[in-house]
């Protein structure tokens, strides 16, 4: 037989070779550039091709809820990774905080941002009932008496990534962000940055859970691994968050 037609017959008899999907992980807006690097050093480490989805908790807990199929889920609080582990769509125990945000107040042209806090026509912030850093921005805010100034005038956007490109266009005056995603190379230029004290919100505890979508993928496990590692954790730090453990 020719050795091109027995190539060919070994081929198809053994069957299409199939690539292996790629570990699917949600990740909060706040959280998405510095999971890219983070996917990185773990790709290059292990091999695992990860996928990464970002988008405010509230509506990634949603479309895990409805079936999407994510293997690991990075919220921005500790509420939705613990509602999916006792509906049983998470991995039991597997809960653990990979990160502590903070919260700042940010402002393109204004010299003194909790002025412009006042001042301003709009004040962007993440929605409170999808964004935990919305609903920390709006804790403060009622802590410290300035609700009812600045309810009228607030600018709704859907993460914290919305809210810094609300602010940096100049559509709102001052916004309610992530210090994580000023520390990019990428970062706008601002006139002040003022960090909200944690004391006068909901604490920004970034918790990690396995899902059970795909039962209890072995590269989910060794993902998780990583991110407790000191490599891990160095960078998550150099990104402009509180230490996770």
């Amino acid at each position: 037989m020719h050795r091109t037609l027995v190539l060919l017959l070994i081929a198809f008899l053994a069957g299409p070779v199939v690539a292996e999907d790629p570990l699917r992980v949600a990740v909060a807006s706040n959280f998405g550039r510095t999971f890219e690097q983070l996917a990185v050093r773990f790709s290059e480490e292990t091999g695992i091709v990860v996928d990464s989805a970002t988008g405010s908790t509230g509506k990634l807990y949603a479309q895990i809820i409805n079936g999407a199929p994510f293997d690991v889920f990075l919220a921005a609080d500790a509420d939705r990774p613990a509602l999916l582990e006792a509906s049983g769509r998470a991995v039991p125990g597997s809960r653990f905080t990979y990160a502590t945000g903070r919260l700042v107040l940010w402002s393109r042209d204004a010299d003194d941002c909790v002025e412009a806090l006042h001042a301003s026509t709009w004040v962007a912030l993440a929605n409170p009932d999808t964004a935990p850093y919305g609903r920390a921005a709006r804790d403060f805010l009622q802590q410290a008496n300035y609700w009812q100034d600045v309810s009228g005038r607030v600018a709704y956007a859907e993460n914290v990534m919305q809210v810094l490109q609300f602010a940096a266009s100049g559509n709102a005056g001052v916004g309610f962000v992530a210090e994580s995603l000023l520390n990019s190379p990428y970062a706008p230029t601002g006139s002040c940055t003022w960090q909200v004290p944690p004391e006068t919100h909901s604490p920004l505890e970034q918790q990690a859970v396995l899902l059970t979508s795909n039962g209890e993928d072995e590269r989910a496990i060794r993902l998780f691994e990583f991110l407790q590692s000191d490599a891990a954790i160095s960078i998550i730090s150099k990104n402009g968050y509180g230490e996770s453990r």
